[in-house]
């Protein structure tokens, strides 16, 4: 017998009829509450100023749009945008899978511009709380990935590999969990201790960023390489860590646009 666990987990809860009830879509319900939970904190205790309790929910509504309808594109068009150009109408076929968290992140981040406007509220204040807000989000998301049995690492000989029988039967770095740990908690736990002083308005959004992206080029090197993930040969790096790299600089530029701006709150 195997000294390594055998993923045996089922991607369906239970059926309701013919109509499969996911656990990959159910961590995206769990991402959604955790989010309002998390903002509804941070209003209560003043550190978002929205008019009600009621305008979190249209706030959340809009990120969580955003979200979607750019993590698809992400999926589409960062990672296999020959395939989609030429099979346009393949892009609404969300049910067959594929979502990008650099587009997804694109996306969340033009509803929330979209809502602020409609509000008149600055976009920077209110990305600031779902930078909080969206990292137990992305925890669930690589749970569910893990669950999905999709995503696995290189292999290894380490004893908390996991062999996925979809894929072979040789052990593998469970990568899903060290990114559920390194884009979710890590990023969580930090920008809630920062999060507890004043601070420039833009630094958790900018923080947020900068964490993520260095976790996820980090443990992007524990990921089995595939053609859809490679990013055209370049420094041997994948699509993930080269469009994490471009994020970070992002980060690191609006810290320093924060900054002087100068806008504590």
């Amino acid at each position: 017998m195997t000294e390594y666990w055998i993923h045996d987990l089922s991607p369906i809860i239970f059926k309701i009829g013919p109509l499969p009830i996911r656990w990959y879509g159910l961590m995206y319900i769990l991402g959604f509450i955790a989010a309002y939970f998390v903002l509804r904190w941070r209003f209560q205790r003043g550190f978002l100023k929205l008019k009600s309790k009621e305008a979190i929910q249209d706030a959340i509504f809009y990120a969580f749009l955003g979200g979607l309808i750019g993590g698809r594109l992400g999926a589409c068009f960062f990672y296999e945008p020959l395939y989609y150009l030429t099979h346009i109408w393949e892009v609404i076929a969300v049910w067959q899978g594929g979502m990008s968290s650099h587009g997804g992140f694109a996306g969340a981040v033009t509803g929330i511009y979209l809502y602020s406007r409609k509000n008149n509220l600055s976009s920077i204040y209110l990305l600031d709380s779902f930078a909080i807000a969206v990292a137990p989000g992305l925890c669930f998301g690589r749970i569910g990935n893990f669950i999905n049995g999709e995503l696995w690492g290189k292999v290894t000989d380490i004893p908390w590999a996991v062999i996925f029988p979809a894929v072979d039967m040789q052990p593998r770095h469970p990568v899903q969990i060290y990114q559920a740990i390194a884009e979710g908690v890590i990023p969580f736990l930090v920008l809630i201790w920062v999060g507890r002083k004043k601070r420039s308005v833009g630094l958790l959004s900018g923080l947020f960023i900068i964490i993520y992206s260095v976790l996820r080029i980090t443990t992007e090197y524990f990921r089995e390489r595939a053609d859809v993930l490679e990013s055209l040969g370049l420094f041997n790096m994948t699509n993930g860590q080269l469009y994490s790299i471009l994020f970070l600089i992002f980060g690191i530029w609006f810290i320093i646009y924060s900054q002087r701006k100068n806008v504590i709150l």
